[in-house]
């Protein structure tokens, strides 16, 4: 495993292009394009206010960075770097934008959910889709992008109606799951009279559907029925003695003083003297550090906050956000608990592999943690000063994946033979 040098970062905006061939990261008004092999900078564009958030089209030759609190989009092109376009939604204002599956169409969401704007680059014409829903995801598209879900809110109902995106007329709207004919297939309630689902993820299979809900339960539907296989559930303590628990420990570093030229660089002596750690496996039963909610406060920490499966369909990571220092990872195709990642601190993002089941972790400090079926580990990142890693993205490959703090982004490139 191996490190770049840290690079300036606004917004956690890094973001690798779908093609592989670039990353994109954003400093303050700022967008810098690097070649993903070398870092070096092949592009430099300047946009009008500090950039809230960006995208790359599905072809990897569009950009977008949408500045919200000034209602503008822009769009550069990465063949023609002269060539440039500003959206500009006025007095309706701005709250999130988005492309199409075709990346020649940006879907603009107006403020107060009023309506979403459909500006077309190649013909510059303008669909408006009205009634649009305040969620945090109300726009999602089919695998081969000829169909658009969203979420509506009229006459005081809820709806998800379907969208053709050649034309972007209405196709037809039900509630709940549906085909794309408009069946209605089924309506699943866990339970009543309490907080519900939190979060919800599609195996990449399409055959599970894993729903989170606040009762710190995973429930497992099929696609067949939509009845529940099955429920996992969250406790405080691990009593299964099949399960394995690996627990980070922090450890003294080693040092070998032969090594080192005196007065060794500040990278080599803030890695070598900073706390490291290492993964024991502990004894099962378990107890885990238990965060008991406010109860009267709102949107209260507890329940499955963060839920998702391994590309190859075969496990499932979760998040107990009662328990916030565990990854809970599933065994899908046994329908059982498999591992548990006891964290020194709070798990603040992790995402799988999208080539092998290999789980990569963060929790807000200089480390970046890895699973795979082969076992775990901790890796501390040689930087200079703090470097604390609230997220990250994985390089379509699976060779490497960006670690982002506030200010900052580095790359860590990995080898493919180290998890077999």
């Amino acid at each position: 495993m191996d490190f770049s040098e840290l690079f300036k970062l606004s917004g956690l905006l890094g973001r690798f292009s779908p093609d592989g061939k670039c990353l994109a990261s954003c400093v303050q008004y700022r967008l810098i394009i690097r070649d993903v092999n070398t870092l070096q900078i092949l592009q430099l564009y300047t946009c009008l206010d500090q950039i809230q958030y960006i995208e790359w089209s599905s072809d990897s030759l569009f950009i977008l960075c949408a500045m919200y609190k000034r209602g503008i989009v822009q769009v550069w092109s990465l063949e023609q770097p002269d060539w440039h376009c500003k959206i500009d939604e006025g007095s309706a204002g701005l709250v999130a934008s988005c492309w199409s599956p075709d990346g020649r169409h940006i879907l603009n969401t107006t403020e107060f959910h009023l309506r979403i704007t459909v500006w077309s680059l190649c013909t510059k014409s303008v669909s408006y889709i009205k009634y649009p829903k305040a969620c945090q995801q109300g726009i999602a598209f089919t695998k081969d992008g000829r169909y658009m879900a969203v979420a509506e809110r009229r006459d005081c109902k809820d709806f998800v109606s379907l969208f053709v995106c050649s034309n972007w007329q209405l196709l037809r709207y039900k509630i709940l799951l549906y085909s794309l004919d408009g069946r209605l297939l089924s309506t699943y309630q866990a339970y009543e009279w309490s907080l519900g689902i939190k979060s919800i993820a599609w195996s990449p299979s399409s055959q599970f559907l894993a729903i989170g809900s606040y009762d710190e339960k995973v429930r497992i539907l099929n696609h067949v029925t939509w009845k529940k296989i099955t429920e996992f559930e969250h406790p405080a303590t691990v009593t299964n003695t099949k399960t394995i628990v690996y627990k980070e420990v922090e450890k003294s570093p080693s040092v070998e003083t032969e090594r080192f030229s005196f007065p060794p660089t500040r990278a080599l002596a803030s890695s070598v003297f900073s706390t490291q750690s290492k993964y024991d496996i502990s004894q099962v039963p378990v107890s885990f550090q238990y965060i008991k909610p406010v109860a009267d406060r709102a949107n209260p920490k507890m329940g499955i906050g963060m839920l998702a499966f391994s590309p190859d369909n075969c496990f499932l990571a979760t998040r107990n956000d009662n328990i916030p220092n565990a990854v809970w990872i599933w065994d899908i195709q046994k329908l059982k608990l498999f591992v548990v990642l006891e964290q020194l601190c709070a798990i603040q993002s992790f995402q799988w592999d999208p080539r092998q089941p290999r789980l990569a972790v963060c929790t807000g400090n200089s480390k970046v943690y890895l699973w795979s079926p082969a076992g775990c580990v901790s890796v501390q990142v040689p930087t200079e000063g703090d470097f604390q890693i609230v997220s990250l993205c994985w390089h379509p490959s699976g060779d490497s994946m960006a670690l982002l703090s506030k200010d900052n982004f580095c790359v860590c490139y990995l080898e493919r033979e180290e998890v077999k």
